[in-house]
């Protein structure tokens, strides 16, 4: 079957889904680049607004938050140093309903939500991760450039951000 799961605001009952979904996100992409030691808390970025997760039946098998930009974070800076941005993060969708426009949902979702806000959405996505960015790009993602941020104590990741389609 291959109809998008539905996606619906984020319940605090999720997060042990989410993390399950996360670890096998992990263990097949590399996603998030380090494995956090309390994955229910990194689920919950600093600046968050709101989350969501996509659900197939009664499973959880996708997840999206919205925050609003920390110092370091890359897209914000490429969009403009005027411009009102909310940023996409922690997105991520179960190997096993992938190709069911799961991933697509969960950015309208986002995307929507930035709007009424009165904000765009960016994100940023590790350069390397092309399945990732192909995604951005077949769905209008306007790429705003690349640059490096800080993934952990030492570590710098180059990443590619991108603006939601206006």
């Amino acid at each position: 079957m291959n109809t998008p799961p539905s996606v619906r605001t984020r319940a605090g009952a999720d997060l042990s889904a989410c993390t399950t979904v996360l670890a096998a996100v992990h263990r097949r992409d590399g996603y998030p680049v380090n494995w956090p030691a309390d994955p229910a808390s990194w689920l919950c970025p600093e600046g968050q607004v709101a989350a969501w997760v996509a659900v197939a039946g009664s499973a959880v098998v996708g997840h999206v938050t919205l925050a609003r930009p920390v110092p370091g974070d890359v897209a914000p800076g490429l969009a403009g140093p005027k411009a009102a941005v909310a940023v996409v993060g922690r997105l991520f969708v179960a190997p096993t309903a992938r190709g069911r426009g799961t991933g697509a949902a969960l950015l309208e979702r986002a995307t929507r939500a930035a709007r009424r806000r009165g904000l765009r959405a960016v994100l940023d996505v590790v350069a390397r991760d092309t399945a990732a960015v192909a995604v951005y790009e077949r769905l209008g993602w306007e790429p705003l450039g690349s640059g490096s941020q800080a993934w952990g104590p030492n570590q710098w990741v180059e990443v590619r951000c991108f603006a939601a389609p206006v």
